[in-house]
């Protein structure tokens, strides 16, 4: 899906937003609110607030335990905050956000972040869909010629873990927008705390048989030094999620099956062994050994993958 930037003229995946050409508007069709997590954004925050102001009903940002003057002055540039008083993560923020979204009877949920990434003028852009009703989520997409190496590398990782089957290019973007219909479907069925929440959203969206949309986005590295984790670290942390993600979705596929295979040879190689001492009266330690290795991990897999089913088929 592809948002018009002006009348007459439609971006293609190639074009990222001309910022001059996107003016900031109200989208006075429906209430629209813009959420920004932070966690010690002062640099930026106040900036973005006021920009973002100009595009929605309200701006919320939620205080993921800052510790520098993110409150004060996205306070002073007319935002409302929600505190969690302590750091739980962006998960938590995003769900505190879809919280208040509900409870306040908004018609569209906008994310983004509050480090001056994204361009609030471009809210408009991921809007439209929702408003033209062609789209349930949408989600903004950065092209490669836009990021720094280390995270395109990071990204394609990512997307690849994250894959869905969807046609969406860029899941690890936090500029996305939700309707009224997404907001409930996200309330109580995210789980994970931390960054990879964007994934999370995306898998709910399939199993929800939610649409979803995207749209070219620009977004600025560098202008900020707001950055609070290492990339390598931030990357393995989100895969690591994504992971586990998949594998609780399905234990059986993922965990059991991989485990029944593995016991198996594990069996195989067991009776080669006890073959061979018999015949020889030797003990093959290496085919012994080797046997071990397959045996034991694949029955612990097996019986994780059916324990981790058990208790999937229990929340259900």
């Amino acid at each position: 899906m592809r948002a018009p930037t002006a009348p007459g003229h439609r971006r293609v995946v190639g074009e990222t937003a001309d910022a001059a050409a996107v003016p900031p508007r109200r989208l006075s069709r429906t209430r629209t609110l813009v959420a920004i997590p932070c966690f010690n954004e002062e640099v930026a925050i106040g900036s973005v607030v006021l920009r973002a102001r100009q595009c929605a009903d309200e701006v919320l940002v939620i205080d993921d335990g800052c510790t520098d003057s993110t409150v004060k002055v996205a306070r002073d540039a007319g935002a409302t905050v929600i505190s969690h008083g302590a750091r739980k993560g962006k998960g938590q923020g995003i769900k505190s956000a879809l919280r208040y979204a509900v409870d306040h009877n908004y018609d569209c949920l906008v994310f983004m972040d509050g480090d001056g990434q994204h361009n609030p003028e471009e809210i408009p852009l991921l809007v439209e869909p929702i408003l033209a009703d062609t789209a349930d989520l949408v989600v903004g997409f950065r092209t490669f010629d836009q990021m720094p190496f280390y995270r395109r590398f990071g990204r394609a990782v990512l997307d690849v873990a994250t894959n869905t089957g969807s046609s969406i290019t860029d899941s690890q973007c936090g500029f996305r927008a939700l309707n009224r219909k997404s907001m409930e479907s996200m309330l109580g069925t995210l789980r994970k705390d931390d960054f990879s929440t964007e994934s999370e959203m995306l898998r709910i969206a399939q199993e929800k048989h939610l649409r979803v949309g995207e749209t070219p986005i620009n977004c600025k590295y560098g202008d900020f030094a707001t950055s609070t984790k290492n990339p390598l670290s931030h990357g393995m942390e989100v895969l690591g999620s994504i992971f586990w993600l998949v594998v609780e979705r399905r234990p059986l596929l993922h965990i059991g099956l991989p485990g029944l295979a593995a016991m198996l040879v594990g069996v195989f190689l067991l009776l080669q062994f006890l073959r061979g001492f018999s015949e020889t009266g030797l003990v093959p330690i290496e085919q012994g050994m080797l046997a071990s290795l397959f045996l034991i991990p694949g029955t612990i897999a097996l019986v994780l993958g059916l324990m981790l089913a058990l208790v999937a088929r229990m929340r259900e």
